[in-house]
């Protein structure tokens, strides 16, 4: 099946949350004055839809099922489905108390889910000011006090308070306790799976005074007790020309690092994985094989393995990420080390 390359956006999809808000702008301006709060919006779920390029119209989980190697890569030709979920989250109250499964768990338990565990990593586009979330189990905190914790409304006293500001990145892994906090616009990257086990949701209560669903059996099956893993990523920049490169996290499910750039840059491929490209902030174009497509804040990109070159062309300051499934970790620390990383530096960014 022969199918053109280029890159193609993707439209996104919202959703409606307790916790989200009244309006999306700036990202999102078109999202303004809602009457009901969106607190999640999908780039690339499955049934987001391409809006350019051979496969418009379609949702990204009937195309991905067409796509030939040279789109999906060598590394994911037998992917069954699309294997990265990136969303932006929209915080104006806290989000529940919440741990995800891991994917031999969600295999077992949670087949008619999709069966995939949910590791992800958390990018922060604003902040307010004394913002926080809760991220992992304080030292001591057993099996036996978190579930009394549960039963006494008292679990947020259990989990770290970690301050969070505009630019920071979080790593959570599945097993990990954790919840985001009020006051943020955040890009989540993960893998492909909507399982969450809620602990504690603050006895919030919907329009017909119901309670939303705890999951608490599930939760204490996959919760990491002992020591914590992830938490505050501490990213190495690299000065390339034109372009500062940020790395960010690395793991079997994705790597994402930051781009940011004010004048046009070079870019290249790889055949073995797709990319994504996730803008933040700036407008420009996206050029390759003699077609151009205008980019703006808020967009998911998709860059096919087989591409090859194109060019990132801003208009003015532009803010990327950009997120793919690595080769293997070992190439990607190689690669790294090739760069002027430290060993120390990677131990850092890559999570086994």
């Amino acid at each position: 099946m022969i199918v053109k390359l280029r890159p193609s956006r993707l439209e996104p999809i919202f959703d409606k949350r307790p916790w989200g808000v009244h309006s999306l702008a700036p990202l999102f301006p078109e999202q303004s004055n809602l009457k009901e709060k969106i607190g999640e919006a999908w780039l690339t779920g499955e049934k987001c839809r391409f809006a350019d390029g051979p496969f418009a119209g379609s949702t990204l989980g009937d195309a991905w099922a067409q796509m030939p190697v040279e789109w999906t890569g060598t590394k994911l030709r037998a992917a069954c489905a699309f294997p990265i979920l990136v969303k932006f989250i929209f915080t104006d109250d806290k989000l529940s108390v919440q741990v995800h499964p891991d994917d031999d768990y969600a295999s077992q338990h949670e087949k008619l889910a999709g069966g995939n565990g949910k590791t992800e990593m958390w990018y922060f586009v604003s902040a307010r000011p004394r913002s926080e979330i809760l991220l992992g189990l304080k030292r001591g905190v057993d099996r036996d006090s978190f579930r009394r914790a549960i039963d006494e409304a008292t679990v947020e006293n259990f989990v770290v308070r970690v301050p969070t500001n505009a630019r920071d990145a979080i790593f959570v892994p599945a097993g990990t306790v954790h919840a985001i906090g009020a006051g943020f616009v955040l890009c989540e990257i993960q893998e492909q799976s909507d399982i969450t086990y809620r602990v504690y949701d603050y006895n919030r209560r919907n329009a017909t005074g119901e309670t939303r669903a705890l999951h608490v059996d599930k939760a204490m099956d996959v919760i990491r007790f002992g020591e914590q893993k992830g938490g505050k990523i501490e990213p190495v920049t690299i000065e390339r020309g034109a372009i500062s490169e940020t790395y960010l996290a690395a793991c079997r499910y994705f790597a994402t690092e930051r781009w940011e750039f004010s004048e046009s840059i070079s870019r290249m491929t790889s055949p073995e994985h797709f990319d994504l490209l996730i803008s933040i902030a700036g407008h420009g174009t996206i050029e390759a094989g003699g077609e151009t497509s205008a980019y703006a804040p808020a967009q998911a990109w998709l860059i096919p393995a087989a591409l090859g070159a194109y060019q990132i062309a801003p208009r003015e300051r532009t803010e990327l990420l950009r997120t793919y499934i690595p080769t293997s970790l070992d190439e990607f620390a190689h690669r790294l080390i090739g760069l002027g990383l430290t060993k120390n530096q990677l131990a850092q960014l890559v999570h086994e």
